[in-house]
């Protein structure tokens, strides 16, 4: 309880370090939300009056206190662009990426998971070089290429699942299977060569030597001992595909964060670019919080220095 209290403060200045990096990153964007939002003709009069009203005539430092105070109080203002509250249209497209990528990296384990301990298990063989070639073919293949591909054949070729949109399951088997290769194939690679490295342990060959079952050697001794490399990529995976979920939801016009965030930035709807990234920060902040307290109920050897 300790160790999470610890975490759960330090999280405090990250993201507060989050903050100011994401305000002075969207405050570098050439442009004007005043003159955006005002139109094309406007007198330089009102368009004044607007950047007042937005507060955008205060200094840098003044307009980042503001904001803050704001976001303390849960209110990320108002869209430029779509003129509504941002926070419950970021929170529904975030809902839909959290969807899509958590159908993602359930794919992703639940097929490089087994693949990587066949393949370290049948080092060598016919098995591995199929595996380890799957694997290079995922990492190798573009995200919109793959997305592609699984359109004409599923949906233009059978017509088993929907090409586009949002829905049921239906409609989140194939952008899943196609953000999903890519960490699917790192995940294979990093757990074959985490079991190997188990394996060659002095304490798997005495096990072998004592004829203690081959199932419980792999899945108690080996596969438990090589869990935390394993969950570190699931975790660096997870994170990578929940902000990087944009060229998918592109190519199979899912209504997500990434869209969301690249028609923001298109547009200058800065408040909403605000709010994306800072969300995207929070959920990486939390992922790494969970890992580390996996950690310490893998492998209890694990301790942190007070």
């Amino acid at each position: 309880m300790n160790y999470l209290a610890k975490r759960l403060l330090s999280v405090i200045p990250v993201l507060l370090l989050a903050s100011v990096v994401v305000f002075m990153i969207i405050h570098l964007i050439p442009g004007d939300p005043a003159e955006l939002l005002a139109g094309p003709g406007v007198p330089d009069s009102e368009i004044q009056m607007i950047r007042e009203n937005m507060g955008l005539d205060k200094s840098l430092p003044e307009q980042y206190l503001v904001w803050l105070s704001k976001l303390v109080r849960g209110d990320f203002g108002e869209s430029l662009v779509y003129g509504q509250p941002i926070m419950p249209l970021v929170m529904k497209r975030f809902y839909n990426t959290f969807l899509l990528t958590l159908a993602g990296i359930i794919f992703s384990v639940a097929l490089g998971i087994p693949l990587g301990m066949a393949a370290a298990i049948k080092q060598n063989s016919l098995l591995d070089v199929l595996v380890m070639g799957v694997s290079i073919l995922g990492i190798s293949m573009p995200i919109f290429w793959s997305g592609l591909l699984l359109i004409l054949l599923f949906s233009v070729e059978l017509e088993i699942f929907p090409a586009t949109g949002i829905g049921g399951f239906s409609h989140l088997v194939l952008p899943a299977v196609a953000i999903g290769a890519n960490s699917m194939a790192i995940i294979a690679r990093m757990t074959r060569s985490s079991m190997l490295e188990v394996l060659r342990q002095d304490y798997i060959l005495s096990a072998e030597a004592r004829g203690v079952p081959t199932f419980v050697i792999i899945i108690k001794h080996a596969f438990k001992n090589a869990l935390i490399p394993i969950i570190t990529i699931i975790a660096i995976q997870f994170g990578y595909l929940l902000g990087g979920a944009v060229i998918t939801e592109t190519v199979f016009v899912y209504p997500g964060l990434g869209r969301l965030l690249v028609d923001a930035i298109s547009r200058r709807d800065y408040p909403v670019v605000q709010a994306c990234i800072l969300l995207i920060a929070v959920m990486f902040i939390l992922i790494n919080i969970i890992v580390d307290i996996l950690y310490t109920y893998i492998d209890p050897k694990i301790r942190y220095a007070k």
